[in-house]
Formats: structure tokens, C-alpha cells, sequence
């Protein structure tokens, strides 16, 4: 695998930085290659900006800031018009159907992929869930670990006693993201 550089970016409460810290910790503590996140978010608790940038690499990472991501993950419209100029050409781009809206001039050679992830995990029963119903789509259309990595990393990062509830959300956004590559 080469390098992969990622941006995960959004309002406060959506999870965005877990969603990265657990993506980093699949490739890096249970796969043993390497991982690095940086994260910026405001002073709001809620409803600010939030954002984090992750590495993932099979070899050491000698620079730990994303610049120009291979992949953009934008969970609100803020995200979106803020990051969308530095995704690279031929990168990829997650977005949050119902909070984001797509512009017309997005570069053609950038894969878009959408899911709603908070209103499927709603249909879970709890909408605290989204950003892991985000990750197991950002899994299951990137391909940067495998599900396995990314299951375990989910259940070592969660509060203990609600495994249930995101291990459910993680399964509904990588079934999406199955049904989207199809």
C-alpha cells in the first residue's frame, strides 16, 4: 500500500475525530504499519468546525501533515466548500448526502460516494452513532484496512457496554458502501 493521506472534516459532535483516531488505530495497533492524525477543531463543543487529518502507511511516516488528501470525508457544507479545492486529482470524495450539498465544479476526475449517515443511524436508534455508520463507508469504499482491522478497532475504541450499538452502525455504513460499489 502506498501512502494514503486523508481529511475528515465537520461540525463538532459528529465524531469526526474518533472516526479518524479509530481509522488510524485499525492500520496502526491492529495492524501493526503505521499511522499518524492531527486534528483542529473551535472552541464550540457543538456545532463548530472539526476536522482531522490522517496517514496511513505500510512504511514509517516521516511528515505528519496532510496537505493535498487523497481522500476528503466531509460530514457538513462548511467541510465540504472549506477542503474541496485541496482534494488531489483522481482522489476520492465521502460525503454526508443529507448535510452536503455538491457543487457543479468538482474536479471530474475525483470519485464522489454519498451516504446518509445520520439518518441511517437513526434508523439504528441513535443518531450519536453516525460517525461510525461514516467510518465502516469509508472502509468499505477506500479499502484502506479491512473490515476485520476496522471491526476491532471499532470495539477497542468504544465506551464499554455499547459494542452492540456501533458494531451495528459500522456493519450498516460498510453494507452501504458495498451496495455503492456494486
Amino acid at each position: 500500500m502506498e501512502t494514503s493521506e486523508i481529511r475528515l472534516a465537520g461540525m463538532g459532535g459528529q465524531g469526526v475525530i474518533l472516526a479518524g483516531m479509530i481509522l488510524g488505530r485499525a492500520k496502526s495497533i491492529i495492524d501493526n504499519k503505521f499511522a499518524t492524525m492531527t486534528q483542529d477543531f473551535g472552541p464550540e463543543a457543538r456545532g463548530g468546525a472539526a476536522s482531522c487529518a490522517v496517514i496511513l502507511s505500510d512504511d514509517p511516516i516521516l511528515y505528519p501533515n496532510v496537505t493535498n488528501p487523497h481522500t476528503l470525508v466531509a460530514m457538513s457544507q462548511e467541510a465540504f466548500t472549506k477542503y474541496i479545492g485541496v482534494v488531489k486529482p483522481g482522489g476520492m470524495l465521502i460525503v454526508e448526502e443529507d448535510l452536503v450539498k455538491l457543487s457543479d465544479d468538482i474536479d471530474p476526475s475525483i470519485r464522489v460516494f454519498t451516504i446518509p449517515a445520520t439518518r441511517l443511524a437513526e434508523e439504528i436508534g441513535r443518531k450519536i452513532v453516525l460517525n461510525i455508520v461514516m467510518y465502516g463507508f469509508i472502509v468499505s469504499v477506500t479499502g484502506l484496512v479491512s473490515e476485520e482491522s476496522a471491526r476491532k478497532a471499532v470495539e477497542a475504541s468504544i465506551p464499554k457496554g455499547t459494542e452492540k450499538l456501533n458494531l451495528a452502525a459500522f456493519e450498516k455504513g460498510y453494507q452501504y458502501g458495498v451496495e455503492q460499489l456494486k
